[in-house]
């Protein structure tokens, strides 16, 4: 009778490969190094985490793509201008996630406008080697292209162009490139350009570039009452099909508005907002940025002194640009954030699109707020940003990342 195996030569336990997929389904989308580690350990379960069955089954389940890090720019005033430094970063890792950093001349001069969709677009002032570029992390394809003619960049932004797309897996296919400049001086306050994007899985050298695009020109937006606009320098946000820019007028009643441009039926409309200035006085830089709520509506928050007010609103159907506004919360900041000096301004400066996520600036930091539960956490040292742009996404390991090194 041959002798049983002793415990140090029996073999593991295993589970039904349905078991093993449902325990990878719960890995933390936020920290995608998990997945990683896990597909290194064996071929089988390589074979499964690549798999598009599994991808697919990873985002219906958590649903939400996680932040894996964000883009900023300086404030003009605030831009580093040491020479003998290091090359400036564009980008900062919230997690061990590293994207392939594309090997663009003069990176350096180029500043992130927007991100969304997985797909961040780029503006260089210079406009060499190009004016602007798109680049995906994933799979680290860029494409160039030219501004449209007259515009001279006062707001865009980058879309998934794919009809009904859920923007949960979509890396690699068309987007729409949107451009939005202010009045011509007949009367008319914006027009938006836009053209689409065909973003294929290979490089795009600087030697190489493809810069042909057909921009489509929208009607532009009159106003009987002729108003002066300054565009703010805030990514859009995005509610269904339409983008929302927030604009300064600097001649009229109010000081804040938000431009509206309508995907769908092309159509152009401003939004007016209520007065919320203190005691009469304009608002101050970075103490109001839009936000897409997490019903579906649109949403702006406002900082007065250390107090936050957080304002919903409904756009009334059939009457273009009208809206009603509810102050739905106000949230005292000195009794939440570190604060060291209070008599020094907040500064709002980004938002997560659909959630209750917002960045504040204060002088000991930059905090992500989640508005909902009061949990904050300090992503980054004091610096004054002019927009922080979260870079959303799901990471699977058959796409080509890097792995992060934190000490890096």
């Amino acid at each position: 009778m041959p002798t049983p195996p002793t415990p140090a030569t029996r073999p593991a336990p295993t589970l039904p490969d349905e078991l093993i997929e449902e325990v990878f389904l719960r890995l933390p989308p936020d920290e995608p190094s998990s997945l990683m580690r896990a597909s290194l350990a064996s071929n089988f379960w390589l074979g499964l985490l690549t798999g598009t069955s599994f991808s697919v089954r990873y985002r219906e389940f958590h649903d939400t793509p996680p932040m894996l890090g964000f883009f900023y720019s300086w404030l003009h005033a605030d831009r580093p201008h040491d020479e003998g430094e290091r090359p400036v970063q564009r980008f900062a890792f919230t997690t061990k996630f590293g994207a392939r950093i594309p090997e663009v001349q003069e990176w350096d001069d180029y500043e992130a406008l927007d991100c969304r969709h997985g797909r961040v677009l780029f503006e260089n002032p210079f406009g060499c080697p190009a004016p602007l570029f798109v680049w995906d992390p994933m799979t680290g394809c860029t494409r160039y292209l030219e501004k449209p003619d007259g515009c001279w960049g006062d707001g865009a932004t980058v879309v998934c162009a794919v009809s009904g797309c859920d923007h949960r897996l979509c890396d690699g296919g068309p987007v729409r490139v949107v451009f939005f400049t202010t009045g011509d001086g007949d009367g008319c306050v914006a027009h938006v350009s836009v053209a689409l994007l065909e973003m294929d899985d290979a490089w795009s050298e600087s030697s190489d570039l493809d810069l042909e695009l057909e921009w489509t020109l929208s009607p532009g937006l009159e106003l009987e009452a002729r108003h002066a606009f300054i565009p703010e320098i805030m990514p859009p946000v995005l509610i269904k099909d339409a983008l929302h820019f927030m604009l300064s007028i600097v001649d009229g009643v109010r000081d804040m508005a938000i431009l509206k441009y309508d995907m769908a039926s092309d159509g152009l409309s401003l939004i007016d907002l209520p007065d919320v200035r203190s005691n009469g006085l304009p608002l101050k830089d970075h103490s109001f940025i839009p936000m897409a709520m997490g019903d579906g509506n649109l949403g702006f928050a406002q900082v007065d002194g250390l107090t936050l007010n957080l304002w919903s609103g409904s756009i009334q159907t059939g009457a273009e640009g009208l809206a009603s506004w509810t102050q739905h919360r106000v949230v005292d900041l000195q009794n939440l954030l570190p604060i060291q000096n209070p008599k020094e301004s907040l500064r709002l400066i980004g938002s997560v699109e659909g959630s209750d996520i917002i960045f504040v600036t204060t002088d000991l930091g930059i905090y992500q707020i989640s508005l909902k539960s009061l949990i904050w956490k300090k992503l980054w040292k004091s610096e004054k940003f002019s927009a922080l742009i979260p870079y959303m996404s799901f990471y699977n390991p058959q796409e080509r990342i890097n792995p992060y090194d934190e000490a890096h």
